[in-house]
This record gives structure tokens, C-alpha cells and sequence, in this order.
């Protein structure tokens, strides 16, 4: 075996002999203390003496040529290449030494010995560190065999050493430690094999999980132990605790929880809070511990003289004062002061100090529980941008970055204007995550500006079928590409084909159009819906349009747009013939009829983030004029405004109202496919077309040209995990729809036609909606309850809808 004759290289008398290094001593570990062997193979030679040196007759000397002898796997030249020593060299042993140590760093050696010979040969010998063929885990089940080797470095096919065992164990230990398995204990073993191989085994000895049994608080008055407990990750071990795994002891996460309540006593006007012990016993079984924390909560404080104290004139101390979150006399919070720090800071990067350093010095008043707090503000110099660098883009291309950029390499240092391109950047689409930084530039007034990007998938292919209750059965083919070859061009081509609906379109952007910042692109499309359960009409819409996106400065833009398309109102044979049932608000706009028109809408966007808004506000204004040419003449105009105030990072509440009117002119009636229809997901709590001006004969929604509706929506958290993508919401939904031309509300002796339904009444419901990000796609369930309705509205309290996002 390899273990034979290891003794032999204790004998100090050897004059032959020559200590070896720390690769020696892990060979000779394998006899104590070290993973022990198993034989299950022929076993390999015996190894030299394992902690000896070979002395050559003489340690001094000119060295003729170098042999290397024991090697098996790795080639002479490699040995002879990490040696420091070559033919020609003058050597002692101070040299030798310095080639031992050398060597040993390898890794590769299990044993090396070097002597002169009288004939001025150096001779190598070596002996190779084993290879490992596998690595084992048994014992383990209550962590997964995957996870495991996760945390391991060792692995098949490398070379084995004591030290990066050792290393291995550690690791399996604290995994099962932060587990809550205190106990669990690790013991690695070798089984030699031929061709110097090993098999590598960690035999784990798990041991009882280690709960909490209590968690308890000494010194506390202001709160309740059970007030702090809820404060703490750690949790008292329950039985119907059982989805958790912060009911067991974990050393770090005590040290976790000790900061956690810190901050909640800091932040509630306890200044001198400490913990001064927290002490962890196990009970006698070793199932679980009985954790006790004594704290000192002290007095409780308010702030007192709040000062800014700048360097020089060039940051105005008192304006500074005005930006802080905190006044004299409010109750002293340790986030306050974060806060303070982050807009003082943000401030004077706006004025194009990059590097500004903050430090807020407290002076307690124990006679009056107050405390002053001072900002001391260092400004440095003024900074400006010496060079940008984009990293992590490795699809689109460096251009379409930087000119979503707001600061270019010579600039004045702004942070204002660079948290505006990170949300620029945000806002396109194409990044998972993306990072605007600073560091200090070749000198103290310059800077560098460092955006980092992590690339997501923008295009999509595809193909799904599906059922909602809006739009029953639906088969979808679609190829989309939001950054098309990289330079953020936008192209979509859809076909979806469904029992209510079917179309097929294609639309191409280009977001800078010859080189300025103007989005231009065109759109062809084919569309034909089923509104005969609605309103007994099919619509079939065939057309084209253009369009143009500049915009007028850093939160507006306005779009231009011209559309041309060929519609067509189908209804049932018969429906609209003398003695037929069908409403004159529908049956005047059976056939074929040419669309030319031409729009514009203004974009306002004053949200603090565009994917995630919890402050700010958004807006638009939407006209339409028909009649350049073809066959309708109307003007329509929508507005919409949406307001965002978050409470909390889960909780934002959001108001949102929108309004529109459409009027025809040269004496035309506004078509029944050019009107207002609300329901559905517009308006929770009703039918698609299930509220409006209606014809109580044929029950057929008619549509209105005007409408108005108002949402107030509350986003709250729910107790499902993030990655599930499933957000809840409460709301409530209150509108009105109506105001046909009265050619439709009149009969012929010009009094009020009763059978046509348009009073212009307010709707109201409430409910709750949930949104998932599906494998599938988005999918959205409304649960509603209607407040205020018609007796003839069409309602429903439940409705889940899909939806393919190109």
C-alpha cells in the first residue's frame, strides 16, 4: 500500500535525507488525521519516504544536468519548466530549498526529493499527487447530492490534495450548519486505485436538525418580546412552521437579527439601544436551542439642531438644510439620516460634484433627549465626464446606448442626469438589469462613467393556443424583435386566428431615423372581429399607416401618424331589410367604406421609474382627424392621466381616468366601428360592450362617442414568492358611456326613440384583479362586484383574459 514505509523519513540521522514540504506532509497526513484509505484495487507502488529529503553527497556544486525521475502522467519538461534551477547553476542548499518550495506550489507532487551527484547530476524525484476518478456523498438526505457538489471545488479528473479536501469539508459543514444541522459531521476516505487514482468519499453524518425552542428578551419595556420576536428572522421551531427554514439556529443569522433590531429600535427614537448579550443554549438532547438576548434599550430622543456645514460657498448650505427629511423636534430615526445622506449627496452630484463625502456627527443631549446631528459636507472639485465605457453589451451594439444617454464624455458631472439615462436604458426593454456608476477619472476633476448592462431575450417566436372567457378559443402564431441586429430596431409579424377574432399584421420601427432622434416605422395589418354575441355585426379592417416620434424634450414626446384602411360592417342576411329587426345606429353602416386619416398624440412621462413607478406621474393627448380623401369625416380626442403614490415599495396605490369624444362633420353620423365600447378589461365588472347606449329591441350594443372613466387601484403584496411573477390588486372602476348622434336617439316625429337606450349613467364596480407572468403569457383574473349599473348593462362577476406581448 502507499502507507508502507512512511515512518522511515522520521529518522533524522539519515545524512541521505532532506526534509520536504508541505506537499510531503499531506501524504503523510493520509497515516494521521487524514481521510483514510480503503483498498478495493491492486495497490499502486510504495511511495518514497513521504517527509525525507535526499541528500546528495554533496549539497554544493555546479549542476551538469538535470534528471527527473518518478514522474508517470506529467510530461519531464513541465516538471523542469517550474524548477528555478538550470544547467550550469551553481547550487546550496538554500537553492534547493527555494526549488522544493517551488515545486510544492504546484500542487502536482505528493513527494519531492532533490540531490547533486558527485558526478554533477541533479536528480528530481518525484512522486505524483493522485487523480481523482470520483467523488462520493454518502450519508447526505437532507441536502440534495447536486447542491452539494455545487459547494465542493474538488472533482473528477483533478488532482487530489489533503489541503483541498479539508477546504471541501468545511464548506459541507457550514452548508449543513446554516441548514440548522449543528451537529452534522463530515469525514472524507480514499479508495486507491491502479494508475495512481482515487476515489474520493465524504461520509456525512447529518445529525438532528437543531430547532428553536424559545426565543426570549431581558431588559426590554418599551416593546413586548413578542413585538421584537416578529422583528427577528429567526422563528421559534412550530409544528406548523412548515414551509420555513428560520425555525433552526444559525449563528449568522443571529448576527442578522441582532442588526435588524438595531434598526427597528434606532429607528423609533432609541438612540442608545445595544444589545449586550445574546446567548444560545442547547438542550440536553440536542434538538433544539433556547436563545436569550438582554438588551438596553435607553432613553428615547428627538432630534435637535440640524445643521449642514459645507467646505466653501459653492454648495449652499441652507438649500442644502431644505432637502433634508428631517426637522427639530421630530422623533429621532437612523434612516432619517440615510436618507438625508442619499439627498445631500444626490444634490450635490446634480451640481457636478461626483465624489462628494458626507459625514454626519451626533452630539447627544441626555438632559434633553435630543441629539444634534451636523452634515459635514466635503464638495472637492467640480467634475466633469472624462470617459464613458458601456460593459456587458455583447449583442447591442455600443450606439444604441449611448444615445440614450444624457451625458457625453467632456460634460459636466450631473447625477440627475444620469439616473435619467438609466431609466432611458431601462425603458427600452432590452437589459435585465442595468447600472450607471462613477469612479475617479486620471485627475481629481475628472471622471469615469461606467454603464453596465445585463442583456435579456428581446425576441419572441410564438406559438400557443389558448381559451378565455373574452375571447374564447384563440391559436397565435408571432414572430417578434424588439432590437433587431442589435440596433434596437423594432419588428413584429403576427398572425392569430380565433372563434371572435382574427388578424394578421406587421409593423416595423426605427427608433433613430436618418441618424436624428425620430422614431419612424409603418405598419400593414388584416383584421376582421365577431361582435355578433355583442352587437349582431362582423368587422373587417384592411390597411396601412406610417409614423413618426419625435420628442420635445426630456419626459414628452409627440407622435405623428397617417392611416389608411379599407372597412367593412357585415351583418346578418336580412338583419337590416324592410321589416328587419336591426337599428338604424347600426344598419346606415352596413357595407364597405374608405378610412383616411391623420393624428397625433403627446406622450407626458413624469414617473419616477418607467417599469416599476411607485411617484410620478403619466399622461397623453390622442387626436384623429378622417377625411383627407375617402369615404368618413370625424375628429376623436382621448386623453388619459395616471398618477402613482407609493406607500410602500409593495404597496403604491394608482389613480388612474381617461375621457374621449368623437363627433363627426360635413354632415356625417359617426360610425358604430368608429365609436366608444367599454367593458371587458376597460372596465371590470361588465361584458366586452356590456355598458353604454344599447337597443333594448335587439339588445345590440351600439357604442357611444362619449365616455368617461376613473380607476383607483391599490397593488399590495400577497404571500407568494416574487419569482412566481403573480401580483394582486384591489379596485374600483366608475365611468360612463353614451351620446349617440341624434339621428339614432330620435324617431321621425323627432321625439326621443324609447327603444334606443343612451342615458349616459354612471356605472361603479369593485373587485379584486390578479396578474400572472405565465410560461404561457400574462394572464389576468378579475374577480368584481358591480356597484351601480342598467337594468339592461350585460355584467359578470369573473372574467380571466390573455394576452401575447409583441
Amino acid at each position: 500500500m502507499i502507507l508502507n514505509d512512511l515512518r522511515a523519513a522520521s529518522n533524522p540521522g539519515d545524512r541521505n535525507l532532506r526534509r520536504t514540504c508541505a506537499a510531503t506532509a499531506s501524504l503523510l497526513a493520509l497515516v494521521a488525521g487524514a481521510p483514510a484509505l480503503a483498498q478495493t484495487a491492486p495497490a499502486a507502488p510504495a511511495a518514497p519516504a513521504a517527509s525525507a529529503q535526499q541528500a546528495a553527497p554533496s549539497e554544493t556544486g555546479v549542476v551538469n544536468r538535470i534528471l527527473v525521475q518518478g514522474n508517470q502522467r506529467i510530461d519531464q519538461t513541465t516538471v523542469l519548466s517550474y524548477l528555478p534551477i538550470q544547467p550550469g547553476d551553481t547550487i546550496d542548499p538554500v537553492i534547493l530549498d527555494v526549488a522544493i518550495r517551488t515545486l510544492t506550489r504546484t500542487q502536482l507532487f505528493a513527494d519531492i526529493q532533490i540531490g547533486l551527484q558527485p558526478n554533477g547530476d541533479l536528480v528530481v524525484r518525484i512522486v505524483e499527487n493522485p487523480i481523482i476518478n470520483q467523488v462520493v456523498f454518502e450519508g447526505n438526505g437532507a441536502i440534495s447530492e447536486d447542491k452539494l457538489r455545487e459547494e465542493v471545488t474538488i472533482a473528477p479528473r483533478g488532482i487530489y490534495t489533503r489541503a483541498r479536501v479539508q477546504e471541501d469539508v468545511g464548506k459541507i459543514i457550514e452548508l449543513y450548519r446554516l441548514s440548522g444541522r449543528i451537529s452534522a459531521n463530515v469525514t472524507p476516505k480514499l479508495v486507491q486505485l491502479e494508475q495512481n487514482r482515487v476515489d474520493l468519499i465524504f461520509e456525512i453524518d447529518e445529525g438532528p436538525e437543531t430547532g428553536v425552542q424559545s426565543i426570549t428578551f431581558l431588559g426590554n419595556s418599551a416593546f413586548s418580546d413578542s413585538e421584537l420576536r416578529e422583528v427577528m428572522v429567526t422563528k421559534q421551531t412550530q409544528w406548523w412552521r412548515l414551509f420555513t427554514k428560520n425555525d433552526n439556529y444559525d449563528p449568522g443569522r443571529l448576527d442578522y437579527d441582532r442588526e435588524q433590531l438595531r434598526k427597528f429600535y434606532t429607528n423609533r427614537g432609541y438612540y442608545d439601544f445595544r444589545i449586550t448579550s445574546a446567548v444560545a443554549e442547547l438542550a440536553p438532547d440536542d434538538s433544539a436551542f433556547a436563545m436569550t438576548l438582554t438588551v438596553d434599550e435607553g432613553d428615547k430622543y428627538n432630534f435637535g439642531d440640524i445643521q449642514v456645514v459645507t467646505e466653501n460657498d459653492r454648495l449652499n448650505a441652507d438649500f442644502l438644510e431644505l432637502l433634508l427629511p428631517i426637522r427639530t423636534g421630530d422623533l429621532y430615526e437612523s434612516d432619517k439620516i440615510e436618507s438625508s445622506v442619499d439627498a445631500l449627496t444626490f444634490a450635490a452630484g446634480s451640481a457636478g460634484y461626483a465624489f462628494v463625502d458626507i459625514n454626519p456627527t451626533y452630539r447627544p443631549n441626555p438632559e434633553t433627549d435630543t441629539i444634534d446631528v451636523t452634515f459635514n459636507v466635503s464638495e472637492g472639485q467640480r467634475v466633469y465626464v472624462d470617459r464613458i465605457n458601456v460593459i456587458g453589451n455583447t449583442r447591442t451594439i455600443d450606439p444604441v446606448i449611448r444615445r440614450e444617454l444624457m451625458l457625453t464624455e467632456g460634460d459636466a458631472f450631473n447625477r440627475t442626469l444620469l439616473e435619467r439615462s438609466r431609466n432611458n436604458l431601462r425603458a427600452l426593454g432590452f437589459f435585465k438589469e442595468v447600472t450607471v456608476d462613477e469612479a475617479r477619472g486620471a485627475a481629481p476633476d475628472r471622471s469615469i462613467v461606467n454603464v453596465t448592462v445585463e442583456e435579456q431575450p428581446t425576441g419572441e417566436l410564438s406559438v400557443g393556443a389558448g381559451f378565455s372567457s373574452v375571447d374564447s378559443f384563440v391559436v397565435n402564431l408571432g414572430i417578434s424583435e424588439r432590437n433587431f441586429r442589435g440596433r434596437g430596431q423594432n419588428v413584429v409579424a403576427r398572425v392569430e386566428w380565433g372563434s371572435l377574432r382574427q388578424q394578421i399584421d406587421f409593423r416595423f420601427t426605427e427608433p433613430r431615423f436618418l441618424g436624428r432622434d425620430i422614431g419612424a416605422g409603418f405598419d400593414l395589418f388584416h383584421s376582421r372581429y365577431d361582435f355578433q354575441e355583442e352587437s349582431s355585426f362582423d368587422y373587417r379592417s384592411t390597411g396601412a399607416g406610417l409614423r413618426l416620434t419625435y420628442p420635445l424634450n426630456g419626459y414628452s414626446r409627440l407622435s405623428t401618424r397617417y392611416f389608411i384602411k379599407d372597412d367593412e360592417i357585415l351583418v346578418p342576411v336580412g338583419y337590416c331589410d324592410t321589416g328587419g329587426s336591426g337599428s338604424s345606429a347600426l344598419c346606415e353602416q352596413v357595407g364597405a367604406s374608405l378610412n383616411s386619416s391623420v393624428g397625433y398624440t403627446l406622450v407626458v412621462d413624469r414617473r419616477n421609474d418607467p417599469v416599476r413607478a411607485t411617484r410620478g406621474w403619466s399622461g397623453s393627448l390622442r387626436q384623429d382627424f378622417a377625411g383627407l380623401g375617402g369615404d368618413v369625416n370625424y375628429v376623436k380626442t382621448e386623453v388619459d392621466a395616471t398618477l402613482y403614490y407609493g406607500i410602500t415599495p409593495s404597496w403604491i396605490v394608482t389613480v388612474a381616468g381617461s375621457a374621449g369624444y368623437v363627433s363627426g362633420w360635413a354632415g356625417d353620423a359617426v360610425r358604430i366601428n368608429d365609436r366608444f365600447f367599454k367593458g371587458g378589461n376597460s372596465f371590470r365588472g361588465f361584458e366586452n360592450a356590456g355598458m353604454g347606449p344599447r337597443d333594448l329591441t335587439t339588445q345590440d350594443a351600439l357604442g357611444g362617442n362619449f365616455y368617461a372613466v376613473g380607476t383607483v387601484e391599490l397593488t399590495l403584496p400577497n404571500v407568494l414568492p416574487e419569482q412566481y411573477g403573480i401580483k394582486t390588486s384591489l379596485f374600483a372602476d366608475v365611468g360612463t358611456l353614451g351620446v349617440l348622434d341624434n339621428r339614432y336617439t330620435l324617431g321621425s316625429n323627432g321625439l326621443p326613440d324609447t327603444s334606443i337606450a343612451d342615458d349616459l349613467s354612471l356605472r361603479a364596480s369593485a373587485g379584486l384583479s390578479v396578474h400572472w407572468k405565465s410560461p404561457m403569457g400574462p394572464i389576468r383574473f378579475d374577480f368584481s362586484q358591480i356597484l351601480s349599473n342598467e337594468e339592461y348593462d350585460r355584467t359578470e362577476t369573473f372574467r380571466f383574459s390573455t394576452s401575447t406581448q409583441f
